[in-house]
Order: C-alpha cells, then sequence, then structure tokens
C-alpha cells in the first residue's frame, strides 16, 4: 500500500571560495538542526563529483536528500526553516526537485528509508534514479579504473535530462543521480547498453559492495533554477 511519504533532492552551487567553504562546513553542522526537523523520517548530506562521474569533489556543488513524511511537512520546511534560508543566502543557485518512489531495493545506512508513494501518476512519464553503494577498500582502484567505460552510454544520451554524481565521502561512498525522460530510455540505458550491461555483471562476480540500493521515483515538481533556467518546468502539467 503506498503512502503520502515524498522525498526531495535540492542542488546548492557555491560561486566563491568562503561559500564553499561554508558548504563544506555545514557537511558537518547541519545535522544538528536536520535532526530536529519536524515530519523528516531520513536524510543525507552530500558533496558531489567533477562531471562524468569523476571521484574527484566538485567544490562548487552540495546536495541535500530527504524523505518526508508528506509533501506539506516539506514545504514548511523550505518556506520556514532558519536553515534553509542560510543555505540560500550563501548559495549563487539552488534547485529542488520533489519526488514520489516507485521502488527501491536495498539499503542506505542499514535500512530502506523509501516507501512507494499513493500519488504516482501514470500520465507523468519522467523517471529519476538513484544507485547508491558503499564501496569495499579492496576493490577501489579496479572499480574507479572502469567507471569510465560503464558510463560512455551516457554520453549524448538523447533520453537522459540530467545526471550528476553525488556522495557522503568521495571514493568510498558514492551514488549517481539521473532523470530520464521515460522509462523506456532508462531501460535502454541499464539493459540494453553493452558496457553498463558489462559492468552489473562484474558487479555480481567481484561483489565489490558493503552496501547497496537502487531507487527509482516519479519527479513530480521542480523548483528554483540550475544554470540559469529551472530544468523540469513541464512537471507543473502532472501536478494533481
Amino acid at each position: 500500500m503506498g503512502t503520502d511519504q515524498i522525498t526531495t533532492l535540492t542542488f546548492f552551487r557555491y560561486s566563491g571560495i568562503r561559500q564553499r567553504l561554508w558548504a563544506f562546513w555545514m557537511m558537518q553542522f547541519a545535522h544538528g538542526p536536520l535532526s530536529h526537523t519536524q515530519g523528516l523520517q531520513f536524510y543525507k548530506l552530500l558533496g558531489s563529483g567533477k562531471v562524468g562521474f569523476n571521484p574527484l569533489p566538485d567544490w562548487s556543488v552540495y546536495s541535500l536528500l530527504q524523505v518526508w513524511e508528506n509533501e506539506e511537512m516539506a514545504n514548511s520546511f523550505f518556506e520556514t526553516s532558519g536553515l534553509m534560508k542560510r543555505y540560500r543566502r550563501k548559495s549563487s543557485e539552488q534547485w529542488i526537485l520533489y519526488m514520489g518512489n516507485i521502488s527501491a531495493k536495498g539499503e542506505w545506512s542499514g535500512s530502506n528509508p523509501f516507501n512507494e508513494s499513493s500519488k504516482l501518476n501514470n500520465d507523468n512519464p519522467y523517471i529519476s534514479v538513484i544507485t547508491r553503494a558503499t564501496i569495499k577498500l579492496k576493490w577501489l582502484v579496479r572499480f574507479w579504473k572502469y567507471v569510465p567505460t560503464s558510463q560512455q552510454p551516457l554520453v549524448n544520451n538523447k533520453g537522459l535530462i540530467f545526471t550528476k554524481g553525488i556522495g557522503e565521502v568521495p571514493f568510498t561512498q558514492m551514488a549517481t543521480f539521473s532523470i530520464w525522460k521515460d522509462k523506456a530510455s532508462l531501460m535502454d540505458f541499464a539493459y540494453r547498453s553493452n558496457a553498463h550491461s558489462k559492468a552489473i555483471e562484474k558487479t555480481r562476480q567481484l561483489n565489490w559492495y558493503r552496501e547497496e540500493m537502487f531507487c527509482r521515483f516519479q519527479p513530480y515538481r521542480s523548483v528554483g533554477t540550475w544554470n540559469g533556467k529551472n530544468p523540469l518546468p513541464e512537471l507543473n502539467t502532472y501536478l494533481k
């Protein structure tokens, strides 16, 4: 049975050195306010990697993943939270994506926080994905050597709207976030791409993750800008 739970993913861009130092500092010190946020069931403060799922940090971009009891709780946080007001003042750009969970397999920090949404819209074709893993230390070098090959099908992929590497700890706790124009585009990449299929096979053979999770969401609301514009203004068409 579905629930009213929703997930938000917020991206922040920082332009100056002081702002980027503040963002790095908040990776530790935002935990206090977030842990006392009403309606917040799960959250992760995340850094990001450079373009192409590069493990080297992108110091200009950070993100905040949040799982909410319902959308009203999320809206209250974004509209009234003192913490969010500080993030807005310090960052040069913010983009919030609201999502309903379609499915989630695996664990993140020992649990699965995502419940299937009761408000999925069959007319909304867009799909977003989080693939997250903690990599075993003995496989780190081999894993990152293989990443460029596995990610090659993403280059100039017409079905891909947005992608960014995010994570809690550089090199060892990494995730990819991507948005696709429809399920068919995602399936073509995941199962019909030779390079990505081989990556899945290697994962099974080598067992190089200590923990992993694969989540699919339906994005339904896009607020703010990224690179100067709202990446998905058309989502408002599918709002119920």
